[in-house]
């Protein structure tokens, strides 16, 4: 069994998973990063208490925390049923369980409702969503997007990866995507076209292995950056 949700839900993940996911170093956390599609994550906070600079992008950021906080109780419960419905389809091994998953995603969501309201004043959560995201060229180091380009390829084409792609591009020297499967556990087909399209536009695209796995298979990070270089340690 697969997962199924019809639409992108609001559920939230914490530094240490961004971490994790994008293979991040300590001089990357450093950097000024954009966060796409962050929805009710901890990272902003986490970042924010450390000193460091992120901005997230959400279109969930129109609504109020209360009404967030909703939203996210109207969906957690369906989804860890699922997960528990199909044990075959996950790694346990950062969450444990899927009630450690589930308490994982409801600390990530109080310390993001902690932070949200003086965040949004700071202009560090701001509405916006691809394929286009109001910002200059090269407003930032990294652009980061967890469990929504790839992973919804179902709901999204080719197209519309594509151009969210390029428009990261634009905004940052250097784009990180996690995870590289569907929601089918599939590998998306979007990425061999993506990929050889970016590499003949003169891009370096590097997928290689990370140090976190929910999905079964799904522990890669696509990695692009501008042929310049302006991201390389």
């Amino acid at each position: 069994m697969v997962m199924k949700l019809e639409k992108v839900t609001p559920l939230g993940r914490s530094l240490e998973e961004y971490w994790l996911m994008f293979g991040l170093t300590e001089r990357d956390l450093d950097k000024k990063i954009l966060g796409i599609g962050d929805g009710p994550a901890s990272f902003n906070a986490e970042m924010n208490e450390l000193g460091n600079n992120v901005t997230s992008v959400d279109p969930l950021y129109e609504f109020t925390g209360e009404e967030i906080e909703e939203r996210f109780y109207a969906v957690v419960d369906n989804v860890i049923e699922q997960v528990k419905s199909s044990p075959g389809d996950w790694t346990w091994t950062y969450h444990t369980s899927p009630e450690d998953l589930k308490l994982h995603r409801k600390q990530a969501i109080v310390k993001f409702l902690r932070d949200y309201d003086k965040g949004k004043t700071d202009g560090r959560y701001m509405v916006g969503e691809l394929p286009s995201i109001d910002f200059k060229d090269d407003s930032f180091d990294i652009a980061v997007c967890s469990h929504f380009l790839f992973l919804y390829s179902e709901h999204y084409d080719y197209e519309f990866h594509r151009n969210s792609v390029y428009e990261m591009l634009r905004i940052a020297g250097e784009v990180r995507i996690f995870p590289l499967l569907d929601l089918m556990l599939n590998r998306s087909p979007h990425i061999k076209p993506l990929r050889e399209e970016l590499e003949s536009n003169g891009y370096r695209v590097e997928i290689k292995k990370v140090g976190y796995e929910m999905q079964r298979g799904g522990n890669e990070v696509m990695i692009i950056r501008h042929d310049d270089s302006r991201t390389q340690d």
